[in-house]
């Protein structure tokens, strides 16, 4: 009986393994293929990211923003300061907080990139019927509660 338990848990333990491995494959290949279709736009993921985050709503703070791409304060800085550059975002200071928004320009391309990169996104996930897409996303909450 012991032995038997102990297989069962160690294949519990591989088959969790294997999702893991599975699932983090299929996140790297699907950060190559976004950065290869977001060069379309001479743009990175990361980039992408920080505009939809803040296009989304009328300005974010930084700490808010950081908080939702789970990026660190260093990262961020030098991502936000990169954008800032380019001229698609603006930062502002109020007291301690600093709060970034959109340039025209970067609302410009936003709106330009947002329905393609969304696109594209969806294709990605285009084998899967409607129902198990819902499943997916159903085990995906489930696992990261």
């Amino acid at each position: 009986m012991y032995a038997e338990e102990s297989f069962k848990k160690k294949r519990e333990r591989m088959l969790s393994i294997l999702a893991w491995f599975r699932l983090s494959r299929f996140y790297n290949q699907s950060i190559r293929k976004s950065n290869q279709h977001l060069k379309l736009w001479n743009i990175t993921v990361a980039q992408f990211d920080v505009l939809a985050q803040v296009g989304s709503t009328e300005r974010l703070s930084q700490q808010e923003l950081a908080d939702k791409l789970l990026v660190t304060k260093g990262n961020m800085t030098q991502l936000l300061g990169k954008l800032e550059q380019l001229g698609w975002i603006q930062r502002e200071r109020e007291w301690k907080t600093k709060y970034i928004t959109l340039t025209d320009e970067g609302r410009a391309l936003l709106d330009e990139i947002l329905p393609v990169q969304e696109q594209f996104q969806a294709d990605q996930f285009g084998k899967l019927t409607m129902e198990e897409k819902k499943q997916l996303l159903n085990l995906l909450k489930k696992i990261q509660s």
